[in-house]
């Protein structure tokens, strides 16, 4: 079962619900290489949704930089519904957990890659 790891509104349980008809189960944990930082969402609709204009966004960071957050499973069908309920500010990539292994993560789509 692959992990997804969230540093904002996925860690809210109504909003977990609300996507996936269920609580996910995770852990704490923290992301190695990014820093977290605010953006704008231009979806008028996710703003709606979310009750926010901002949100917390990641973006590569040089040096021992570590977002803390929760590590959930998910399944792959959980996956394709974030996918779809993230705004276009975002994109899914592969990073490294500082407890060991591999995480989904949803970065900012414009940077690339630390």
């Amino acid at each position: 079962m692959p992990l997804l790891f969230s540093y904002g509104t996925l860690q809210e349980e109504d909003v977990q619900r609300s996507l996936f008809g269920r609580t996910l189960v995770g852990r704490k944990d923290g992301l190695l290489g990014y820093e977290l930082a605010m953006a704008p969402v231009a979806d008028p609709e996710f703003a709606r949704t979310s009750g926010k204009t901002h949100h917390a966004i990641l973006r590569p960071a040089h040096g021992a930089s570590q977002v803390e957050g929760t590590a959930f499973k998910v399944t792959e069908a959980e996956l394709e519904i974030t996918d779809k309920y993230e705004p276009a500010e975002y994109k899914r990539v592969e990073a490294r957990l500082a407890s060991g292994g591999n995480t989904w993560v949803y970065v900012d789509a414009q940077v690339t890659d630390p």
